[in-house]
Formats: structure tokens, sequence, C-alpha cells
């Protein structure tokens, strides 16, 4: 499914009643609706950053709901597509913490393919409903993932912006892993402490620190 060893990893997960159940319903929603994101592109983050090779985890919450923005990853969009105003705050931290240009491309698979893990708690949604697949089983599952990540003792960064996030990252260890925490990226919350909380710095320090290559985040 994955093509690398989240496969092993999730294995028994995919085979609980509740996953097999969310997949069935998951065809039928693909069929009678528009689903966001597209179907090939329903476990992308974990096709491209695989468990051995994860070094920092961001925690999203949907897929975004309009057309042609959604591809996988926590707060990416495809190339082309007008970059939303969570993912512009993001980019303003960046260019304040790192002293690099504010991108232009709202695409973080660059992101992806260095080791950070883009994850939402829900993967799917329905165009335009805003929160319309909650409670169906892909928290379970995604909790599963923070969890099989939280158990390594290679030490990773969880960073975790706004309650949703904090919440779920609640079981991590923090005396082995680093959990840099603050508000969300939205412009409701971002001035409530997410800019300023350099998220991105922090993060390449501790990787620094563990002999790991640092992100690197500029996209231009």
């Amino acid at each position: 499914m994955f093509g690398n060893d989240w496969d092993d990893i999730l294995k028994e997960e995919m085979s609980k009643p509740y996953f097999k159940d969310l997949m069935g319903w998951l065809d039928e929603e693909y069929k009678e609706h528009t689903v966001y994101p597209p179907r090939e592109f329903l476990f992308q983050a974990l096709r491209l950053t695989p468990y051995s090779e994860t070094k920092v985890v961001i925690l999203g919450q949907d897929p975004y709901h309009g057309a042609g923005q959604a591809h996988g990853l926590s707060f990416s969009v495809l190339p082309g597509i007008k970059i939303p105003p969570s993912l512009r705050n993001i980019y303003k931290e960046m260019a304040s913490d790192l002293g690099v240009p504010v991108p232009h491309i709202g695409t973080l698979t660059p992101w992806a393919e260095q080791g950070v893990l883009l994850l939402n708690n829900v993967l799917t949604v329905r165009e335009g409903q805003a929160g319309s697949h909650h409670g169906r089983g892909w928290e379970l599952f995604t909790s599963a993932i923070v969890e099989a990540l939280n158990k390594r003792t290679d030490p990773l960064v969880f960073i975790l912006w706004g309650a949703p996030a904090q919440k779920k990252g609640a079981i991590v260890d923090r005396s082995r892993h680093e959990v840099i925490m603050s508000a969300h990226p939205s412009p409701l919350a971002a001035r409530r402490g997410f800019f300023g909380s350099r998220p991105f710095s922090r993060t390449n320090e501790f990787l620094k620190k563990q002999g790991k290559p640092e992100i690197k985040w500029e996209l231009n």
C-alpha cells in the first residue's frame, strides 16, 4: 500500500475491523461525492516519508476542502494553487526565523522528501464540507501512526500547532523526543503565540545535536 516500511508497521492496524469498515465506507464516498484529496494522494504523507527516515512530524487537522488543493500532505497544496492563509503564516514565521525568502509555491513535497512527515489527523474530506469525515476511524489510524513513531528509540521532533495537535501528541515521550508546541498558524490564532515561536530553527538545532542532517526548509 505504501511501498516502504510503513507497510509492516501498520499491517496489524490495517487488519482491524474499524479500518476495513473505514475503507469500505470511503469507497462509497469517493463514488457518490467529490472527496479530497484525490484517491491517488490518499496516503501520500506515508509514501513520501518512510518510518525509518522520519525526522520531524508536523500534525495538521483536515485536508483542504477546495478544488485542487489537497494532495495528502498537511498544510501543503498542489502546484499552481493559491497559498492558503495558514500556510502563508507558516512561511512568514519561517522567513522571520531563518532569514530566508517567503516561498512563492505552496507545495511542501521537498520537506516530506527530507523526512518531515506532514500528517493530518483525518485524511479525507468532502468538497466544501470541513470536518465531514471526522469520527469515521481516521483519528484511530493516525493516532496509531503517532504511537508507532513515539516508540522509536531514535529521537524525533514533533511540531504541534494548536490544541487538537497538542492533544493528539500528548502520548509523545518528551524524555526522548523533542516537542515544539505553539498556537496554530491560522489567521485566527497565529498572533497568540505562533509568530515568534521559531519552530524551524529549533527543529534544526535539535537535529544537529542528534548528529542528523538539518532540514532545508527554504523552498524557493
